[in-house]
């Protein structure tokens, strides 16, 4: 059964059922650290997720991503990460996960942001127009897994980093 799924921004008091359903989606998944909760804790803790959306259906909540501030080269801008990206194990390849990304890049877009970067599978993020930016860098993980999407003026060069909310661990 496919899951039909209605986005809208994170409301209050949704926290607890956030954290869980993130949890849930990157249990024993092979390229977690089983921290994508602890992060989306940390980020909300210090007011540094940008964007916070929901999909929810029939009043249940089955998807989370969030958008969150990034530096290149220590300059803060327009640019913001996309991650960690969630959908109820149930409801996973239904997409429900490529709706969020829609609606949330759009809410980017419309909020006056140059452009986003993501770290996952290129053949996925690439539908959305993320590509692998020669001189844009983020340490760690191979080149072709960290992605940029200019909307504003040309891609920044140097090295990302993203909000120390990252380094958080349950």
């Amino acid at each position: 059964m496919k899951a039909v799924a209605r986005v809208r921004a994170e409301r209050a008091g949704e926290a607890e059922a956030i954290g869980a359903l993130v949890s849930a989606a990157f249990l024993g998944h092979p390229h977690s650290a089983g921290t994508e909760a602890a992060i989306v804790r940390a980020l909300r803790a210090a007011g540094a997720l940008s964007l916070s959306l929901v999909a929810e259906c029939d009043e249940r909540l089955i998807g989370h991503i969030a958008f969150s501030p990034i530096t290149v080269e220590g300059r803060a801008g327009a640019w913001f990460g996309l991650g960690p990206l969630a959908v109820a194990p149930p409801c996973q390849r239904q997409g429900v996960g490529a709706e969020l990304v829609r609606h949330g890049l759009q809410q980017l877009q419309e909020r006056g942001a140059a452009g986003c970067v993501v770290l996952g599978d290129p053949a996925y993020y690439g539908r959305f127009g993320f590509r692998a930016v020669p001189g844009l860098v983020y340490p760690g993980p191979p080149p072709e897994l960290f992605m940029a999407l200019a909307w504003k003026g040309p891609v920044p060069q140097g090295v990302v980093a993203y909000h120390s909310g990252f380094e958080a661990r349950d």
